[in-house]
């Protein structure tokens, strides 16, 4: 398997390059050259589906045996045995909780397989890497979490300050280990993101600190991610029967994998698209406008974006392959904050995708009638999820809605919509007595590689 860049002007790499590299020399997000079909024997587990699932996107650099080790190993690490448990709601409409890692949020799935990925090769040629990333809450304790003590990694996630939840700060703020390091940036998690990607694009820092990336610009991230679709279709008897899935997403890289899947062959009958307030992607399917607007905080912060990395994997296949065209279009976009597409890709989009949005006020009513109805106990960015579905879904359409994170992660917010403010479980019970360690930074690229500079490993 080979990697191209979605821009076009970068030679193609093996599966080990586009791990260690995370973003194209030329800006560009990689992608494999073909997409693989999906056997239609599954194995029993988890862990097995997805040593099966993706064997072919690292073939030939990773050993078999050594991947399934590091997959079985990775995925041991979570509190249910099913790894994502799937849960009815009501009939016809199934959550999938993605939420059972170590920190709480889906993102766990993808990055405690790639921090052994990334031990595994780092190791095999004797080197080290710095990471940078920006999260919107949840990538970064992830990210974190998947490499803390690592000998051959260093790690830095911006986050945009104020914005997250109190837990998901202190998840990224007081992990004590030497290797991790926690920056607050006076800005939102656009201006975070745009500053990573700013230090890739500064090839002397680049090249003198090593970067790598963990957030879903690397392809790692999504080709995790792509199993759980295929797990649930298995789970529900539905291989050979097309399902929709409703995916909460902001950077839209959670419902990319769907798309994946659906392009290695399993049936997805839709993909809904769940935004809050900040809807660029359910206005971009609905108008085939992609306009930038002020990001506004809510209640569902990890959804808070207006500028979707991940949405360029799709523009990239909407422009037919055509490298240059989708540089051209992302920098008409970053130019003007405003980019529309013909009507023929349109056309495509809407065939695959339909968005929906919900106000704060609304999540909190799902969240409360959620409660009432089921007992159940959800975060507002599953309750974002759940609306869109409800209010999409047509009638015997089997809908499977991802349920992004652990209720205790926003217990603000639950408590607001039910009156009950959930729990941590126990490995994090202490989290609020834990002394943090978080450098708070300029929205300025500048001060921000000073400060990884002055924190990396030589």
């Amino acid at each position: 398997m080979r990697y191209h860049s979605s821009r076009g002007q970068a030679p193609a790499i093996d599966f080990s390059d586009a791990l260690l590299g995370g973003l194209a020399p030329d800006g560009g997000l990689y992608l494999p050259e073909s997409w693989p079909v999906l056997a239609n024997a599954a194995p029993g587990s988890y862990a097995e589906l997805a040593a099966a699932v993706m064997a072919p996107f690292v073939a030939p650099v990773i050993d078999q045996a050594d991947f399934t080790a590091m997959v079985a190993d990775a995925y041991s690490m979570f509190s249910h045995p099913d790894v994502c448990p799937l849960v009815e709601l009501e009939s016809g409409h199934h959550l999938l909780e993605l939420f059972h890692g170590p920190t709480l949020a889906f993102k766990d799935i993808a990055l405690q397989l790639v921090g052994r990925l990334f031990d595994h090769e780092l190791d095999r040629r004797n080197e080290r890497v710095t990471i940078v990333g920006a999260t919107s809450g949840d990538t970064g304790s992830a990210a974190m979490e998947a490499v803390r003590d690592s000998d051959r990694v260093d790690i830095v996630i911006l986050f945009p300050a104020g914005r997250t939840s109190e837990v998901q700060r202190r998840q990224m703020t007081t992990l004590g280990s030497p290797n991790v390091h926690a920056a607050a940036v006076d800005g939102t998690f656009d201006d975070c993101q745009d500053l990573v990607k700013a230090m890739f694009a500064d090839e002397d820092f680049r090249a003198r600190s090593r970067l790598s990336a963990v957030n879903s610009i690397n392809w790692a991230r999504v080709m995790a991610q792509i199993v759980y679709y295929v797990w649930a279709a298995q789970q529900l008897g539905r291989r050979d029967t097309p399902t929709t899935f409703c995916v909460p997403t902001g950077n839209f890289g959670n419902v990319f994998a769907g798309h994946v899947a659906r392009n290695m062959g399993l049936p997805v009958e839709r993909l809904i698209v769940a935004s809050n307030t900040n809807d660029i992607l359910t206005r971009l399917i609905e108008s085939a406008e992609m306009v930038a607007e002020d990001v506004v905080p809510t209640l569902s912060p990890s959804m808070d974006i207006q500028i979707s990395s991940n949405l360029e994997r799709l523009l990239f296949e909407l422009l037919d392959g055509n490298g240059p065209a989708t540089a051209e279009l992302i920098a008409g976009f970053r130019e003007h904050g405003r980019v529309a597409l013909t009507p023929a890709q349109h056309e495509r989009l809407v065939a695959e995708f339909v968005g929906e949005r919900l106000s704060d006020t609304e999540t909190l009513e799902v969240m409360a009638d959620v409660h009432a109805t089921s007992g159940m106990v959800i975060d507002p960015h599953t309750a974002v999820g759940i609306g869109a579905a409800r209010r999409l879904r047509r009638p015997d359409e089997i809908v499977v809605t991802l349920s992004t994170a652990h209720p205790a992660k926003f217990p603000t917010a639950v408590e607001q919509a039910t009156g009950i403010r959930p729990e941590l479980p126990a490995h994090l019970a202490d989290l609020f007595d834990r002394d943090e360690v978080v450098t708070p930074l300029p929205n300025d690229l500048a001060a921000v590689e000073d400060f990884v500079d002055s924190v990396r490993r030589a």
